[in-house]
């Protein structure tokens, strides 16, 4: 077992500080993770906290922006040129254990190349994740290199992951307008695009919702007394409204042997119309048509008038100022009243 608390390779200083729990790669501070272990851990969290397509734009991102700065590093080295550049990073990747990076057909004059990865520790993870898809981070990060050597946004297309079957992953590289940004906003966007959506469905399963609420509700059928049923008309009628009503009223009151219905037209005070007094004497025409006499209580004198300018005759059904006076009317006419 080895004690040293240096070593190089491949012409790259590793240093270990044992009594300071430290540990440098080219004088730099570094830690070290188990690939597909404890690194699987992590990607595996941070796709169940966020959801794969936010963990790939993290991880994109993060790619992206950490080869920004490899590149800055690399760029400022002294008479190193990016192809000297492009040559020292495989070599370093190799050495901290990134995998086998090479890259091929570099132009520095259309700033374009491609670069050809095996056995990447991004490649270990997605295998131990059972992934069916190569992942992001590694393809963005040189984007974010040669964007730093080449002073020019770069980014990326991946001809094949190593995932897919072949012996490596290869991704090219070119000028583009494509930015990280971009992908950001575009999340955002779907994300919100999604909850729109959602809050949609849910607004239209609530409105359904209440729809069939209203209608159980709306202009209910009450049977006061023995022979008598009171329906309250509320709020405005229109076309679909006034069916509902007339179907309702007209299925129900069979059952319940309804000789008298009283319409009480108080609720519509504020809304009533030329429609509404269409559909109040559509209703009781249609009731006398099955034995029941209609009595209309609680007009008012903005509805007389305007009962009077639509030109529909409702003097053929008896008119009461009350629902009480209404119900007394009733029940005189089998003889009976309230005591």
């Amino acid at each position: 077992m080895t004690t040293e608390s240096a070593i190089t390779v491949g012409g790259l200083n590793f240093e270990w500080d044992l009594a300071e729990g430290r540990f440098l790669f080219e004088g730099q501070e570094s830690v070290l993770f188990w690939t597909a272990s404890a690194m699987k851990m992590f990607f595996d969290s941070l796709e169940e906290i966020s959801g794969k397509d936010a963990a790939n734009v993290v991880l994109e991102s993060t790619g992206f922006r950490q080869g920004l700065v490899v590149g800055e590093y690399f760029h400022g080295i002294k008479d190193v040129t990016i192809e000297d550049a492009a040559q020292l990073i495989t070599n370093t990747y190799a050495s901290a254990g990134w995998g086998l990076a090479e890259i091929k057909e570099l132009n520095e004059e259309t700033h374009t190349l491609e670069v050809h990865l095996k056995n990447s520790w991004e490649h270990l993870i997605n295998v131990a994740q059972k992934k069916e898809q190569g992942g992001s981070f590694l393809p963005a990060h040189y984007a974010g290199i040669f964007s730093s050597l080449f002073k020019q946004n770069m980014w990326y297309k991946v001809v094949h992951h190593q995932l897919d079957g072949f012996p490596e992953s290869v991704i090219q590289y070119f000028p583009s307008e494509e930015t990280i940004e971009k992908n950001i906003h575009h999340l955002s966007r779907l994300k919100e695009a999604e909850k729109i959506n959602e809050l949609e469905r849910l607004v239209e399963e609530k409105t359904s919702e209440l729809n069939a609420l209203i209608k159980e509700i709306s202009s209910p059928l009450i049977p006061v007394l023995e022979d008598i049923v009171v329906v309250p008309l509320l709020g405005t009628y229109d076309e679909a409204r006034s069916e509902e009503l007339l179907v309702k009223t007209l299925q129900n009151m069979p059952k319940h042997k309804a000789k008298y219905l009283i319409l009480d037209l108080t609720g519509l005070n504020n809304n009533f119309t030329q429609h509404a007094a269409m559909l109040i004497e559509k209703l009781g025409s249609t009731a006398s048509l099955i034995g029941t006499q209609t009595i209309l209580v609680g007009i008012s004198a903005k509805m007389s008038m305007t009962i009077t300018e639509s030109g529909i005759n409702l003097s053929k059904f008896q008119c009461f100022q009350t629902l009480q006076h209404g119900i007394h009317y009733a029940l005189a006419q089998n003889g009976r009243s309230i005591i």
